[in-house]
């Protein structure tokens, strides 16, 4: 199951599950689609990997399958990838 997380790691803007601006890596790292495009430069600083939009979970399946509360933010800043692996 996705793990829907509630912000964007980088400037911990709020990312609720409806958010159109939300994007993920292939592990599920979330950044905010105005940080992926100006601070990261397209890639995770985490993996190294690229971002796809995250999709939306229908609010039905969201009672059954809530979205994650946990936030995860990089107090120390992010910025592009240097050598992720």
């Amino acid at each position: 199951m996705l793990e829907l997380r509630p912000n964007c790691e980088c400037c911990d803007k709020d990312l609720p599950p409806e958010a159109m601006d939300a994007l993920i890596c292939t592990f599920e790292c979330t950044f905010c689609a105005d940080c992926v495009a100006n601070v990261l430069a397209g890639a995770c600083p985490n993996c190294g990997g690229n971002f796809s939009m995250r999709p939306i979970r229908p609010a039905a399946m969201l009672m059954k399958y809530p979205a994650s509360t946990k936030r995860v933010f990089k107090a120390e800043g992010c910025g592009p990838a240097r050598n992720a692996a």
